[in-house]
């Protein structure tokens, strides 16, 4: 039998096996083996901890806690020696110059003089034999502002396995018998951060906290000496309000449930799509003080981010108490070395999330090199919607920043392109189901969300090339389609049923 039949005959196998099995049984039986495999590592995933804040047993810090917020890899760090050797094989397997791998955290504070956005990443950890071994942090801040510190000793950087914990010290105080190499420090309290670390960043699932030292990142590259010096320190308290789901209802993974396998490439997760932050931040000698502030987060993990994409977001709406949309694709891999090209519109409002991905609805953009992205979608999946958004800046008042990001082939390099002062207009329909036409309309009256306006509109082109104007269209590719759509399948079956009877 050919490899082609073979592959055929697995993909209709699989594809019965998943038509036999209703949405509960699928979850529960993913649940079911990941916490198998989870409880048979527990006792070596804790680091050794006798300062600090000892890494949380708990899945969840906060009830809107997103699916992937833990760390996806094994750091380095001397807390996780034990783990890593757990592990020797399957990470000399990984350890080879032709297989790359990062994670990063992006946190974007909106406040009304100025934009602060963090990104974190982790390149290569524990890889010998790569040249891209990077603990880095990008700091955005007032009118375009670029700072950055990096480490090349990712030994640094440590991460929790199931909450969004995570930190490096790039530099530490002179501070004897505290840090011995049998005394691992992974958190901090706020008190021993100040007390102990010169230069570096901590987050906690309800606390972002940095002292960074570094330059002007527009200037040289990444590691300390290659630009002009700058500094940031950030004591943020954070008020979780929506994950990616409904606030009364399960969260939500951003790419579907097969993103908890080894389907994609990059992977993508928001992780906060609204919040409030209260604290301060001392940007080159001038404090910030703010309360109550929207604080947006998401992550990615993979070999490297996608070799073109586009990204929009906004939290910060005239007139609304909690009104969020995320807006996003670009090109991406899928197994058998295939691309796809595919975006999604999200939106939560009030505690309610709109999802409009490929597999519960439909997606379009068209999106310019830099200055406009105009984005549509609908989503028939729990709460039916269409919307309409728009992102525009003038390219030559308002050109953005060029920063970095993890590549492929030549580690951290600029690779995108972003502005946070973006004028954003948001609409939204809600959709209801016609019985005699067959297909969902929208509810008589208004629109939910009428034309929101907002001035400081996230958004970002990134990869390339970016000669000409981006149009398209969410189009999955099977089998992949077929097994993210069945879950929404079975519960708009299930949804009908219900108001028939």
């Amino acid at each position: 039998m050919s490899h082609m039949r073979r592959l055929r005959l697995l993909r209709l196998c699989l594809s019965l096996v998943l038509l036999a099995l209703n949405t509960s049984e699928i979850i529960c039986w993913i649940l079911n083996a990941r916490h198998a495999i989870q409880n048979e590592r527990s006792t070596i995933t804790s680091p050794t901890q006798l300062h600090g804040i000892r890494e949380p047993k708990e899945r969840k810090a906060y009830p809107q806690q997103t699916p992937h917020s833990g760390r996806h890899f094994v750091p380095s760090h001397p807390a996780y020696q034990s783990l890593r050797r757990r592990y020797t094989k399957l990470l000399r397997r990984r350890g080879t110059s032709r297989h790359r791998f990062m994670e990063g955290w992006y946190y974007r504070l909106t406040l009304p003089e100025a934009n602060f956005v963090f990104v974190i990443s982790i390149e290569d950890p524990g890889n010998n034999k790569s040249e891209f071994r990077l603990s880095c942090i990008q700091i955005i801040g007032p009118n375009d502002g670029y700072l950055v510190q990096a480490d090349k000793d990712d030994t640094k950087f440590w991460a929790w396995k199931y909450q969004q914990g995570l930190g490096c010290a790039f530099e530490l105080k002179q501070q004897p018998n505290v840090f011995d190499d049998d005394k691992p420090v992974t958190a901090r309290t706020k008190e021993e951060f100040h007390d102990q670390v010169e230069s570096g960043f901590q987050i906690l699932p309800n606390h972002l906290m940095g002292r960074i030292r570094g330059h002007d990142g527009s200037l040289g590259g990444v590691l300390a000496g290659q630009g002009h010096s700058g500094s940031c320190d950030f004591d943020i308290s954070v008020e979780p309000l929506c994950g990616w789901g409904d606030v009364q209802g399960d969260q939500k993974s951003t790419a579907g449930w097969l993103s908890n396998f080894a389907v994609f490439e990059p992977h993508w997760q928001v992780t906060l799509a609204d919040a409030r932050a209260t604290g301060t931040v001392t940007w080159n000698n001038h404090t910030y003080k703010f309360a109550h502030a929207p604080l947006y987060a998401e992550k990615n993990w993979g070999a490297a981010l996608p070799p073109k994409w586009y990204w929009t977001q906004c939290n910060s709406f005239s007139g609304y108490e909690q009104l969020s949309v995320t807006a996003g694709g670009g090109v991406r891999t899928i197994p058998f070395g295939r691309r796809e090209s595919l975006g999604m519109v999200s939106i939560h409002h009030n505690g309610i999330f709109y999802e409009g991905t490929p597999w519960t609805g439909n997606m379009e953009w068209k999106v310019t090199p830099f200055g406009s992205w105009e984005l549509k979608g609908y989503g028939i999946g729990q709460h039916p919607f269409e919307a309409v958004v728009k992102y525009e800046c003038d390219p030559e008042t308002t050109p953005g920043l060029v920063f970095r990001a993890p590549t492929p082939d030549q580690g951290m390099v600029l690779f995108c392109r972003a502005t946070f002062k973006a004028q954003c207009i948001l609409t939204l329909w809600e959709l209801e189901w016609n019985s005699s036409r067959k297909i969902y309309v929208r509810k008589a009256g208004p629109p939910l969300i009428d034309r929101a306006t907002s001035l400081y509109g996230g958004a970002e082109v990134g990869g390339g090339p970016w000669w000409d104007e981006w149009g398209g269209e969410s189009k999955l590719k099977q089998p992949i389609r077929g097994l993210l759509q069945l879950p929404v399948r079975l519960a708009n079956l299930r949804r009908r049923y219900r108001k028939s009877i």
